[in-house]
């Protein structure tokens, strides 16, 4: 499993020109029902799954989202840490505690990974 703050997001280490290209922008849908979610309870993204969904063409409407936190709060209140929720066409790595979504792919990319670090799954 990625972790957040790999090598580059030190702002010592800077970006040479020409070095990678950003990532895409996420869809104005997605930006939409991210910025609708005012509630304290809420589950956040971290930037790495932000970048990974946008770069992937990846989206959740409000529904999704609502699963999402629904799924979140079950592995919570059963004691999960570190959970695969499996949703749709998704994978999504969260940190239960932080209920913060740490990395995301399409379901496709999933045959043949192993995920590491977890103690819990939830087909959300």
């Amino acid at each position: 499993m990625q972790r957040i703050g790999g090598i580059g997001s030190h702002p010592s280490v800077a970006r040479k020109p020409g070095q990678g290209a950003p990532p895409a922008k996420a869809t104005e849908d997605f930006k939409d029902v991210l910025a609708g979610i005012t509630r304290a309870d809420g589950v956040k993204f971290s930037k790495h799954a932000l970048e990974r969904i946008s770069a992937r063409g990846m989206s959740l409407d409000h529904a999704s989202m609502e699963r999402l936190n629904n799924a979140v709060e079950m592995a919570g209140s059963k004691g999960a840490n570190e959970s695969l929720v499996l949703m749709d066409e998704l994978a999504l790595i969260v940190s239960v505690k932080n209920r913060t979504v740490i990395t995301a792919m399409p379901s496709t990319e999933t045959r043949g990974n192993v995920f590491t670090a977890i103690d819990s799954a939830i087909v959300a």
